[in-house]
């Protein structure tokens, strides 16, 4: 028979140590002795974080925990975080907080958060430290990389993009941090870079992209880049643009030249997917001498019964094209658009040539753009039948792979901050969090078992 529990039963004092209490598999255990040795190395860069004079300031240290804490588990809300830190045993043991000690409110973590550090470059020094960390265990072989980027939806309404002559940047309601750095962005770009507005901009987040890129719905959102070591799939680099091809691209430059500066690594091949194979791309790689194993973007190939482009032959000591009738496609050498050489066929040759109707049906002679980078596309075409190029391209997967654990694992679909500066914080906080779970995964091992107690 089920009797009803009547009496209180409550200890008047406990006997409780916090330490023996969070399990040696857990990974904040785990992790906890490389986040302790890369914030005794980051204590110098701390120290104009704490005030000497004046009420108490949070512990940046405290912070910086509750922060990996945050983005480990996907809860990236400070209201939140302050909540589940409050009450959670094994992250008050790893935010080293006592069981009387008071977790900062969620308003004071915020400003801190928002302010002190924001103004800093703490969180790319702690990511970086990270990464040392992972070359010291041994995690990164430095031969090959692959780069890859995924939109990640901003904070803002996809219902409410304008134009950007639509939008009073001087209203009261527009005067936030998102909105001041994206108007600072435009005054300080380069007037000769060529660049226009886009058509819709979010009055919210204004540094966002209206994308709809991978299929997905048109939405504004930010390009998360990641650059890994193939090896162990190391987060190498990390950088935050709009969700545009053109500055995903533009950002792996700026990424493999930062690791190299930073690290001393630099890779012997770079894979990566069809968006990454412009001509301008492949030539830099090519110049820097890192093989490209990625597939050559195509725009000449034509499916309407005419000639392509690859109908006709380039003869290099020449400087010419020869087409399927065997006559010759010649160039003044003027560059169009900063890209392209055109050759030209003669009229006199296309005019009574056969092959006209096969050819250049609509116009009265043809003519073939050829990419001024079109020999680093070449020395790309000649890699993709090649075994080494089948197999980055399966190592490949591996920077996909780890956008799909942050969405899943870390419930990472849409972005918490505004503004490119805020993207770029989540993402630091983001590649850090995969990383040292990376180096858990692939370090910790299990303590012995006690040995077992003699026979009496």
């Amino acid at each position: 028979m089920m009797g009803r529990q009547t009496g209180d039963q409550s200890q008047l004092f406990y006997s409780f140590n916090l330490e023996e209490r969070i399990p040696t598999s857990h990974l904040l255990r785990r992790i906890n002795p490389i986040v302790t040795t890369v914030l005794a190395e980051l204590r110098a860069q701390l120290k104009p974080f704490y005030s000497e004079i004046g009420r108490p300031s949070i512990d940046p240290e405290l912070m910086l925990r509750m922060l990996i804490v945050g983005y480990c588990y996907g809860i990236r809300f400070e209201r939140k975080l302050c909540e589940e830190v409050e009450l959670h045993l094994a992250y008050r043991w790893f935010c080293r907080l006592d069981l009387d000690d008071r977790v900062p409110d969620h308003s004071t973590f915020s400003v801190n958060r928002h302010g002190r550090f924001r103004d800093s470059d703490l969180f790319r020094q702690l990511f970086e430290a990270v990464v040392r960390e992972c070359m010291t265990a041994g995690l990164v072989k430095g031969e090959g990389f692959a780069v890859d980027a995924s939109v990640m939806e901003a904070d803002a309404s996809r219902y409410h993009g304008k134009a950007p002559d639509e939008i009073d940047w001087s209203a009261p309601e527009r005067q936030t941090r998102a909105v001041i750095e994206f108007l600072a962005g435009v005054d300080d770009e380069d007037p000769n870079a060529d660049r226009t507005l886009p058509k819709v901009i979010s009055p919210t987040d204004p540094c966002s992209a209206w994308t709809a890129k991978a299929n997905k719905r048109v939405q504004f959102g930010y390009g998360l880049n990641y650059l890994i070591d193939i090896e162990n799939a190391v987060i190498v680099d990390v950088e935050a643009t709009p969700a545009r091809t053109y500055d995903e691209v533009r950002a792996t430059k700026t990424m493999i030249e930062r690791t190299e500066q930073r690290f001393d690594l630099k890779p012997e091949r770079l894979a990566a997917d069809t968006a990454y194979g412009t001509g301008k791309f492949l030539g830099w790689l090519v110049g820097a001498d890192i093989t490209p194993h990625i597939p050559v973007w195509e725009m000449a190939n034509r499916n309407d019964g005419t000639f392509s482009r690859s109908d006709f032959t380039f003869d290099k000591e020449k400087n010419e094209y020869k087409c399927p009738n065997d006559k010759a496609l010649r160039t003044t050498g003027k560059v169009h658009d900063g890209r392209t050489i055109r050759y030209r066929a003669s009229k006199f040759d296309c005019d009574p040539c056969p092959l006209k109707a096969r050819c250049c049906p609509n116009v009265p002679m043809r003519n073939i753009p050829r990419d001024v980078n079109e020999e680093a596309r070449d020395i790309a075409r000649a890699l993709m039948g090649t075994p080494e190029f089948a197999k980055s391209r399966d190592e490949r997967k591996r920077v996909e792979m780890r956008f799909a654990h942050l969405k899943t694992h870390h419930r990472f679909e849409r972005m918490r901050l505004r503004g490119l500066t805020g993207a770029r914080d989540e993402f630091h906080l983001a590649a850090i969090a995969q990383n040292l779970k990376t180096l858990a995964n692939r370090i910790w091992r299990p303590p012995p078992p006690a040995p077992a107690a003699p026979n009496p």
